[in-house]
């Protein structure tokens, strides 16, 4: 397993609500002041709560972290605060969404099989916003694996 390189990962306040990818794209473009070819992938963790932006090079990224120095806001457009620390990403524990399963699948089935790549630190589901009508599980896994 390879570290992320040239990446920051972006961790908005979990008692917020989601940012979607528009605007995650917007925030980034206003806030970071990012131009298209400034980066490489723009990944969205939405469960977490986390934008992942892969930089072009390694002086690109260093260039937008240093001045924001790790700390920024987000205004939600119900005019909630969301408040975000910037860091450089690393690979260690990471969050794996598995989709598709029926619900029988159990958790130990999943830890046997996902056991090749990692240690599982923990399982939940991903349950559907309090948007809508039900807020019930959507049949998404959340896997916490510490990555080997």
């Amino acid at each position: 397993m390879s570290d992320r390189q040239n990446a920051i990962a972006c961790s908005f306040d979990l008692k917020t609500p989601r940012i979607n990818a528009y605007q995650s794209h917007e925030w980034l473009y206003d806030k970071l002041h990012l131009n298209e070819d400034d980066i490489r992938v723009i990944q969205i963790d939405g469960p977490l709560r986390k934008v992942y932006i892969k930089f072009v090079n390694t002086e690109r990224m260093m260039d937008v972290l240093q001045p924001i120095k790790g700390d920024l806001e987000f205004h939600h457009e119900n005019e909630e605060l969301s408040k975000v620390s910037a860091e450089i990403a690393g690979v260690g524990i990471r969050c794996v969404r598995v989709a598709a399963l029926p619900p029988e699948v159990t958790e130990e089935q999943i830890r046997k099989t996902l056991s090749k790549y990692g240690d599982m630190t923990r399982i939940t589901d991903e349950i559907c916003s309090q948007v809508y009508i039900f807020h019930v599980k959507t049949g998404v896994r959340l896997v916490d694996i510490d990555l080997h």
